[in-house]
């Protein structure tokens, strides 16, 4: 009597199959005159996705990145539609919620193009990622904080985000709530920044003896500096 394949290998199988179906019909036709651009298309429902997987959805995931890698290795980011590569990483992380694969790229590959209008778009991503599950996603918001800082050199940005891992993940260790209080200080928001850390002490999610008395030390070069009137950054 023959065997049946294992489940996970007809799933990944009829997933790759989708992806290819997908692709072939979404793909405009190339031209005699200009090179052909291996760059992905809206990618199929998410639905569909996973009824190809045979429900899956873990393995659809996989496939999804790996097709979305091969995509990268031979064409420049930069030539890539962010906004289906949005697509597509959103799609493994609603077929996978616990893998952190499609966040993680979003900031450690395709953040890394030297283009502020697609990192954007890739933080677009992670923040939508983390708001629907802070808890297994924080460090992927801890990370948009830092490419906001410091690659794209937006205040405003990453202070959006530290202040949400603040209010939305108090798991989060105390470093990673505590980047709002940072960003803060690096605008020479003495005010807001006073109110962070207060918020911070109040809150009694920070137990730790160490952390403690650097925000109660923090706080008093705060409020000594604000007292003084200045406006210049405290260190």
């Amino acid at each position: 009597m023959p065997r049946r394949a294992p489940a996970g290998i007809v799933a990944l199988l009829l997933a790759a199959l989708a992806a290819q179906c997908a692709l072939h019909a979404m793909a405009p036709a190339p031209r005699a005159s200009a090179p052909l651009v291996s760059t992905p298309p809206a990618p199929p429902p998410t639905p569909v996705l996973r009824l190809a997987s045979l429900g899956d959805g873990p393995a659809a995931a996989r496939l999804v990145m790996l097709y979305l890698h091969a995509l990268d290795a031979g064409v420049p980011l930069r030539e890539l539609d962010y906004g289906h590569v949005a697509g597509w990483l959103e799609a493994a992380l609603a077929l996978d919620p616990r893998s952190r694969q499609p966040l993680v790229a979003a900031t450690g590959v395709y953040g890394a193009v030297a283009d502020p209008a697609r990192v954007r778009i890739m933080l677009d991503v992670v923040e939508r990622g983390f708001a629907a599950d802070p808890a297994r996603r924080w460090p992927d918001m801890a990370q948009a904080v830092l490419v906001a800082r410091h690659r794209l050199h937006d205040m405003a940005l990453a202070r959006r985000y530290a202040q949400a891992l603040r209010l939305r993940a108090p798991m989060a260790p105390p470093w990673a709530r505590q980047l709002e209080l940072f960003i803060l200080d690096d605008m020479a928001e003495l005010d807001s920044a006073r109110a962070v850390a207060g918020a911070l002490l109040a809150g009694g999610t920070i137990t730790d003896p160490n952390e403690i008395a650097f925000l109660e030390r923090r706080l008093r070069e705060l409020e000594r500096a604000a007292s003084h009137g200045r406006t210049d950054q405290v260190r």
